[in-house]
This record gives C-alpha cells, sequence and structure tokens, in this order.
C-alpha cells in the first residue's frame, strides 16, 4: 500500500494581493489528509472520500485508463474529481498505465467545510501518488496562488509568493512570544475561493503599492515581539484590503464590540479568523454562536 499526506493551510498576510505577487505569511496546520493506494484486481479506479469522523461521504468508481464515471454516490464531485485524474494522467502519461485496479482512499483529519484546504491537499497528494508538479495540477484544476500546495509540502511557517508565474518559497520560524494570545474562529461557513478570486481579479486598483504595504505588513508580523504590535499590524491588514475589496472588515461586520483585533484569513467572508485576547474572551464568541474555537497550539503545525 502507498501512502502519502498533505498538511492543512491558513494565510495569515497577503490575501487576494498574493496573486499578484505580494508575499504572504503562511502556516501549516495540525490537520490535513490522507491519501491511500492498494492495487487491486477491479480495472477501475475504486474513490472513497473519508472525513475526520471515518465516515465516507462519497464514493465513485471510474475507469482505469479515461476515468470515465462508472458509478458514484455524488455526480458534480466525481466529475470534478474526473478532471483532476485526466489532468494528472496528462501530465505524466505513463500514471496508472501498467495498473490492474485500484483502491484509493482519502481521508481527511477535520471537517471539510472548515476550508483548511481540502481542495489543495488533495491535489497536492494526487500529484505525489502520479508524480507530477503539483503547481501544474492546481493551475489546471482549481487555480490560485499556490501557497496552500506550498504549505502541504512545508512543516514550518513559509513566506510565499508567485513572480512570472513561478512559487517563491522561504521557510521561516514563526513563533512569537504572545502565541497562546492567538486563537482561530470558524465562522460557520464555507467561502468559495475561486468565487472570490474572480472578484478581486476584476478590481481596478494600484496593485503596485498594495503588493508594496502588504510585504512590509508580511516583513513586520516575522519580526513582531509584542502583542500590541502584532494587532496594530493585524487591523492595518484588515483596513487595506477592506479599502481595497469595497466592504467592510469582520470585526465591523459581525463582532463590533470585541475589544481586541480579528483578521480575516484567506477569502473574506468565510473559513477562518484570527484573534487575540485570552481563553476568557472567547467567551464573547461563543455567546454569538461561535463554538469552534481552536488556540494557537491545536491549530498549528
Amino acid at each position: 500500500m502507498k501512502k502519502f499526506y498533505s498538511n492543512g493551510k491558513l494565510l495569515l498576510s497577503g490575501e487576494y494581493a498574493i496573486l499578484d505577487g505580494a508575499e504572504g505569511l503562511a502556516l501549516p496546520t495540525k490537520f490535513g489528509q490522507y491519501l491511500s493506494i492498494r492495487d487491486s484486481g477491479t480495472g477501475a479506479v475504486n474513490w472513497r472520500s473519508i472525513d475526520e469522523t471515518n465516515t465516507v461521504w462519497f464514493t465513485a468508481d471510474f475507469d482505469l485508463q479515461t476515468f470515465k464515471i462508472i458509478e458514484t454516490s455524488d455526480t458534480a464531485i466525481a466529475h470534478r474529481l474526473s478532471e483532476i485524474l485526466n489532468e494528472a494522467k496528462t501530465a505524466n502519461p505513463k500514471f496508472l498505465e501498467k495498473s490492474k485496479g485500484v483502491f484509493a482512499d482519502s481521508t481527511l483529519t477535520f471537517p471539510k467545510n472548515w476550508g483548511l484546504g481540502s481542495s489543495s491537499t488533495l491535489i497536492n497528494n494526487i500529484s505525489k501518488w502520479a508524480n507530477i508538479d503539483p503547481y501544474r495540477l492546481l493551475d489546471a484544476t482549481f487555480g490560485g496562488s499556490g501557497y496552500d500546495i506550498a504549505c502541504a509540502q512545508h512543516n514550518s511557517a513559509i513566506v510565499y509568493s508567485k513572480k512570472q508565474n513561478q512559487p517563491y518559497i522561504r521557510e521561516v520560524t514563526f513563533n512569537p512570544k504572545f502565541k497562546n494570545s492567538i486563537f482561530f474562529i470558524y465562522l460557520n461557513q464555507k467561502k468559495n475561493s475561486r468565487d472570490a478570486i474572480d472578484a478581486y481579479r476584476k478590481l481596478a486598483l494600484d496593485k503596485v503599492d498594495l503588493i508594496s504595504q502588504i510585504n512590509r505588513i508580511t516583513t513586520s508580523m516575522l519580526n513582531c515581539n509584542n502583542l500590541p504590535e502584532f494587532e496594530k499590524l493585524i487591523d492595518t491588514h484588515e483596513s487595506l484590503i477592506s479599502e481595497t475589496l469595497g466592504i467592510a472588515t469582520i470585526k465591523e461586520e459581525l463582532f463590533h464590540h470585541y475589544p481586541n483585533s480579528i483578521k480575516s484569513l484567506g477569502a473574506w467572508g468565510g473559513d477562518f479568523v484570527m484573534t487575540t485576547g485570552n481563553i476568557d474572551k472567547m467567551s464573547y464568541f461563543k455567546n454569538k454562536g461561535y463554538t469552534t474555537i481552536l488556540p494557537f497550539s491545536e491549530m498549528i503545525l
């Protein structure tokens, strides 16, 4: 049996602007996704997707060479997966060339609606299996900057940027003295990253100035030694992206009376936010119905 694993991701700085070459501070999470491959004699790819409770939530059988759907529990997801497998085959024509069939189990270690990278970890795992470039597979399927692929492959914090369509990755240390004052809160809804990316790309704005400001914030976050300074950076980043997108910050929209700082992560309006404070202050969010709250030590690898 072959087994592959990819880390989930969170982007602390650079959301949206990272698409245009800005440097973003990205962190791999303790959560991720496995892909287990076993040989079979079925003459097909027998796929199962399994959630963090070990429950099978999706199944599909594909033709071994064309990846046409033979049978599935969800046609839309099966078509997407068939597309990914075909792109993998295009990148490496020898992929599964001599196989007589495989059982493929893809297992998440986090709820799939959390937005920690169910797609990017899948792309990276399939790329390992097919022995191809994951960034190329991402471009051919979901699109995006690729920082999530970099997190899937690295076990430390990274500064990520993309220039001339090439990823630039620098491993860094992000272990602030105030990490016990950082929490991640799930907003009870998953945001579609592709829709958010499309909306950003349609904006007319001075991207050179935006990138310059984001890069300064990313560098300052890495060099930050105290919580008040970190909170000021969070607030500045939120104001900058809010002005760029023409939409209110998540704090203005949902948590106006919270005394500390709150920052959206990734596509605005869903998934996780990062906040500062202490465990007692988290009752503010719980009282509003946001009960999935993870401290830095439980979330970040």
